[in-house]
């Protein structure tokens, strides 16, 4: 909406995944079209929502290419300080659901080999009185 009302013919680029993947079809995508001089403008909802790291690299990148950057929500001016606390728990944050992820997954293996099992030994654990062995 905002590049219409300013009247910018566009193109939205949209990812799914962590702001420090940098393997990201739509990243790439931008900065090759960066690169190729495809782009005239860059514009974003939130700076972290590029990459949360890194982020400055791509804005040299665009600057050296002479495109323009534009940011829809700058937000209020943070200390260093600030800056620092925010990246440590994004950081704490992506490698942590990572690591739930990855156990999510192997719970749910087990879980469906155990309710395999106890399919196969005759009980139906999908059943409220599935705790109940059958008579």
């Amino acid at each position: 909406m905002y590049c219409s009302s300013q009247g910018w013919t566009f193109e939205i680029i949209a990812d799914l995944g962590s702001g420090v993947n940098y393997h990201k079809k739509g990243l790439k995508r931008l900065l090759d079209d960066v690169l190729k001089e495809k782009v005239s403008r860059l514009v974003i909802t939130h700076k972290d929502r590029l990459l949360r790291f890194g982020a400055e690299l791509v804005f040299a990148i665009c600057e050296a290419r002479n495109v323009e950057v534009v940011i829809i929500n700058q937000g209020e001016d943070t200390t260093f300080e600030e800056d620092l606390a925010n990246d440590v728990l994004e950081i704490i944050t992506v490698f942590s659901a990572r690591l739930y992820g990855a156990r999510s997954h192997k719970n749910q293996k087990l879980l469906d080999d155990v309710k395999k099992t106890i399919e196969e030994s005759g009980n139906d654990i999908s059943s409220p009185d599935s705790t109940r062995p059958k008579q």
